[in-house]
């Protein structure tokens, strides 16, 4: 057990990556540089936009500044590594590299989905209870739910980070991925590792289905809410507010079930690497966009800044 640890510690994992230097991966790699750029400037404009624009200094747009930062730390945490091993050629990621990804990774994708489910509760206190609004989204209470979504990762991404970590690894030592995912990771380990697979996948149901239910039966109030407007244009713009919402949790939750919630007999590398980069890329693309060009508040501000440059510039 001692030369494992040792082992472990001091040789690098293979990542085996996504794509091959074939002209088609090419241009799918490139497509991916793409959708990388614009996920990074995307979510640094959101955050720029609620920062500086007192109109957007709301509990709402609190929550979307500390989604977008969750995106941007997520599309930083595992493309730059894929990008500097398809350009060197170098396929290796150290053994603490490694440890690091997978616990930025839980921490990121744990934080993101609670915080999804309460900006949910968010929209239907809104909707359902206007009045009250200011106090019921007190200042104290959005640092609260930001901080236990943050909390609620960290802690799940050091624990897992730490087991997984703790593991002898031997062999090849290469992992079918483009980072360093968990369950890709633990087929490579020496000893049988079912069990802890049984209790991660339970967590995984347990941290899907918590924020899930939370979202289903705030949009269950909301709803109730709606149809119980007088006015068919007041209701017609409380859903347009949770439209952002909604189309951001059908990407999120959508992709995190598909890859952790099949049963292990239905699982493929392949599969699992391409809903990865619509997990870890695509969707902290989408979802700057999603809330900025669905929404007059963010465009206002948009337009607002563009105007200052301009009449900066002719100065």
């Amino acid at each position: 057990m001692e030369i494992w640890s040792n082992q472990s510690f001091t040789d690098d994992f293979i990542l085996l990556g996504i794509f091959s230097h074939s002209p088609t991966d090419l241009v799918l790699f490139s497509l991916v540089m793409v959708v990388f750029i614009v996920a990074l400037c995307g979510n640094v404009l959101l955050l720029f936009l609620i920062y500086i624009d007192l109109r957007l200094h709301t509990p709402m747009y609190f929550f979307l500044s500390q989604l977008s930062l969750m995106d941007l730390m997520l599309v930083c945490t595992n493309v730059p590594k894929m990008v500097v091993n398809f350009l060197s050629g170098r396929m290796s990621i150290s053994f603490v590299g490694c440890g690091i990804q997978i616990g930025l990774f839980v921490c990121l994708v744990g934080s993101e989905g609670l915080l999804l489910g309460l900006m949910a509760y968010d929209r239907y206190v809104a909707i359902s209870h206007p009045l009250h609004y200011p106090v019921l989204m007190s200042q104290r209470v959005c640092l609260q739910i930001v901080g236990s979504s943050w909390a609620f990762g960290i802690i799940d991404g050091v624990i897992q980070m730490v087991v997984v970590m703790t593991f002898p690894y031997c062999g090849l030592r290469e992992v079918n991925h483009f980072f360093c995912e968990m369950l890709s990771l633990l087929k490579l380990a020496c000893i049988d590792t079912s069990i802890f697979e049984n209790v991660i996948y339970a967590c995984c149901v347990f941290m899907l289905f918590l924020p899930f239910s939370i979202i289903v039966a705030s949009y269950a109030r909301i709803l109730r809410a709606v149809l119980h407007m007088r006015s068919a244009q007041a209701g017609k713009k409380a859903l347009a507010t949770c439209s952002s919402h909604l189309t951001a949790v059908s990407l999120f939750y959508g992709a995190a079930m598909f890859i952790y919630l099949r049963p292990r007999r239905y699982r493929a590398p392949s599969h699992d690497k391409v809903v990865s980069i619509f997990y870890t890329v695509l969707t902290p693309m989408l979802n700057p966009l999603i809330y900025s060009l669905r929404n007059r508040e963010v465009m206002g501000a948009l337009r607002k800044e563009l105007d200052h440059c301009r009449i900066g510039s002719q100065h």
